[in-house]
């Protein structure tokens, strides 16, 4: 009965786009602030060609995006969506649910997430479990858990500097926020932490994810150009946001160490920097043929001239992929491959 009900939604579905669809001729993008630099660069190409009109792009964050993009088929939902993470299984669930069944995966390249300061402070290297402690809503402390009681970062280690901690992060919405949970907050979270977690019957890793809400962690929305003006203006404040703009402000800002390592093209690349990760954009495949120019907007997003290493991209920041993954990402444009929603 559920398969019947969802077959039927999705004519319905398909119904209404064929009535709807001539109210727009622009492609219509959501998601990833992170990737919306990237995206813009390609639709702004695209829109000087003269065959289509420049693509609308809106930096929602990625999770908003996803549910813009799950909502439904048609001319009033978004024909693609930047994502700074792979889609999620709760995320797939709700694109078949209202209809969305057809799904084409990009991955755009590779990203690190760089912990930036400003130009004017001293430069910093920070251990993942430092990271850990200064962001957690609970550490250990003695062998047992509690709040956390970090104020300066000295609190942490006395090597590291005596100034008040203070990160502006990603909301919770944010796939940035995702990977840094993922890539520093779960991984830098201290086996003690983790067996207490257990011990208490809880999910470790979400525990180990979770931040403190006392002022130390303070949240900077999905504009990453804010970020870097509250930087900026304080010397003593760090902030994580995507290689590329990190690139972009280099008379700005800076990159701290993680583990040693400063973001770099090679060290994104190979995955030598302890926060790099793959970036995507997803298209509707129902809406290929019906809202002009996304066939097109693949092409060109994928190209070599976009996407190699001498590529317009890399210029501004993306660190390409390796040939062989280049291949796949080629051929499921170019093909329209959809991925499993299962």
């Amino acid at each position: 009965m559920n398969k019947l009900i969802n077959v039927m939604l999705g004519i319905l579905l398909a119904l209404s786009f064929v009535t709807t669809s001539h109210s727009r001729d622009q492609i219509r993008i959501v998601g990833s602030s992170t990737v919306y630099p990237y995206a813009t660069v390609v639709a702004e190409k695209f829109g000087k060609a003269g065959k289509f009109k420049t693509p609308i792009i809106e930096s929602t964050g990625t999770g908003g995006g996803m549910k813009l993009f799950c909502a439904g088929v048609g001319a009033n939902h978004p024909d693609v969506t930047n994502a700074s993470r792979a889609i999620k299984p709760k995320e797939k669930a709700l694109c078949e649910k209202n209809g969305v069944s057809e799904i084409i995966e990009i991955i755009v390249g590779n990203d690190g997430i760089s912990l930036a300061h400003s130009n004017s402070a001293p430069d910093a290297n920070f251990t993942k479990e430092q990271l850990w402690r200064a962001l957690a809503a609970n550490v250990d402390v003695d062998g047992k858990l509690v709040e956390n009681p970090y104020k300066n970062w000295n609190d942490i280690n006395s090597s590291l500097p005596n100034k008040k901690i203070e990160i502006l992060v990603a909301p919770p919405t944010s796939g940035t926020r995702d990977a840094w949970n993922s890539l520093v907050m779960v991984k830098g979270c201290s086996d003690k932490a983790k067996s207490l977690f257990k011990a208490a019957d809880k999910n470790a890793k979400k525990e180990c994810a979770k931040m403190r809400e006392d002022g130390y962690a303070v949240e900077a929305g999905e504009n990453d150009t804010l970020i870097v003006q509250k930087l900026t203006s304080n010397p003593n404040a760090y902030g994580f946001f995507g290689y590329s703009y990190l690139v972009a402000n280099k008379d700005k800002v800076k990159a701290a160490a993680v583990n040693g390592v400063r973001p770099s093209l090679e060290g994104i690349q190979n995955y030598s920097y302890p926060i790099a990760r793959p970036l995507f954009f997803y298209v509707k495949k129902a809406h290929v043929g019906v809202i002009p120019g996304i066939q097109e907007f693949l092409d060109e997003f994928t190209s070599k001239k976009a996407m190699s290493n001498r590529g317009y991209l890399a210029k501004i920041g993306l660190v390409p992929l390796a040939s062989d993954k280049y291949k796949v990402t080629r051929t499921a444009a170019l093909d329209l491959k959809t991925i499993s929603i299962k």
